[in-house]
């Protein structure tokens, strides 16, 4: 299938070190395909499995090694980088800001203060990934872990009607997770190294990963667990997106600092965890004209540029069509 990255996906009873019992408690843990296995630290696999670690060092080093994993050639990781997916916003100029789209081996970080349009981006992928390729969709289905109870499944049967694609069909293909606190968003996205690859999932959205974080973790004294909690949590979506070539899109708050006082006085919540695991991070802002303003702050590839969108019932369009469209109705 396009965009598939080439790694054998060895069946875990040919792994040396792995008979049916150990196969069997891999499985129950969610560790089903040697993907799975490559990307997960050694000692959280034994931690899930209850398997012994110098026992789960053999299996990994089998994994890798049946899946090619070592040193390679940058020319071997541009080769893999081509079958990179780009997923399409509804927006042409959204698009060319993100360099095509959203981006699959990769996460994404939209961030921004409430009402900024964040989740209606996210409903807005959830629609869009579902289109085939040639559409600019990721033709697979969708995981959308909520936090804050935002997810309205009214908008997304507005935004498949508009498009003309049957709206409960759409509602099927995009399994929804009310997240209650962060041990239970942790559990959650444990859960998806499983999940996804048995629901052919391309898109995966934390709307908002930091919350509960912020909620539940007060006081400078809590600062470096929630830190440390929240960089695991991170860092398994980025494994996730490496092993079955998908993209991870997360929302993020703002904080303010009421001691600036020329400029933005918001800046992104989570701190440096968040900013050195997302790949791309793009801030939203309230613009003219009800418009939105999406500028690139953090990126290895992309240029920090900015672009104007609308949020309208077909989801997310560009500016100038809208404007276009409304000359002609005069």
């Amino acid at each position: 299938m396009k965009g598939e990255i080439k790694m054998e996906n060895t069946d875990l009873l040919t792994l040396d070190g792995v008979g049916p019992a150990i196969a069997s408690k891999f499985r129950s843990a969610g560790i089903t395909t040697t993907e799975a296995i490559v990307v997960t630290p050694p000692r959280e696999l034994s931690e899930k499995t209850g398997v012994g670690f110098n026992t789960i060092l053999k299996i990994v080093e089998a994994a890798r090694k049946a899946s090619g994993i070592d040193f390679i050639t940058a020319e071997e990781l541009w080769k893999k980088r081509q079958k990179m997916l780009k997923l399409s916003t509804g927006s042409k100029s959204l698009n060319e800001l993100l360099g095509g789209g959203i981006e699959s081996q990769a996460m994404t970080e939209l961030i921004g203060e409430f009402g900024v349009g964040k989740t209606q981006i996210c409903l807005m992928l959830s629609v869009m990934a579902q289109l085939p390729f040639e559409k600019g969709g990721l033709d697979g289905k969708v995981v959308y872990m909520d936090t804050e109870g935002t997810f309205m499944p009214e908008r997304i049967f507005e935004i498949a009607s508009e498009l003309e694609l049957n709206p409960h069909e759409t509602l099927e293909n995009i399994f929804l997770a009310r997240v209650y606190n962060s041990s239970h968003q942790s559990l959650l996205t444990g859960h998806l190294f499983k999940f996804c690859p048995e629901n052919n999932i391309k898109l995966v959205i934390v709307d908002s990963m930091i919350g509960h974080f912020r909620s539940e973790y007060i006081g400078r004294e809590n600062l470096a667990e929630r830190q440390q909690k929240l960089n695991d949590l991170l860092h398994k979506l980025l494994r996730l997106t490496e092993a079955f070539n998908l993209s991870v899109v997360v929302t993020n708050q703002v904080q303010a600092n009421p001691a600036q006082f020329f400029g933005d006085p918001n800046k992104p919540a989570g701190g440096h965890v968040m900013a050195h695991a997302c790949t791309h991070r793009i801030y939203l802002r309230k613009g003219s004209q009800g418009t939105r303003i999406a500028r690139v702050i953090d990126s290895p590839s992309l240029p920090n540029n900015a672009t104007r969108f609308k949020i309208t019932e077909k989801g997310i369009e560009d500016v100038q069509e809208q404007a276009k469209k409304k000359d002609e109705g005069n």
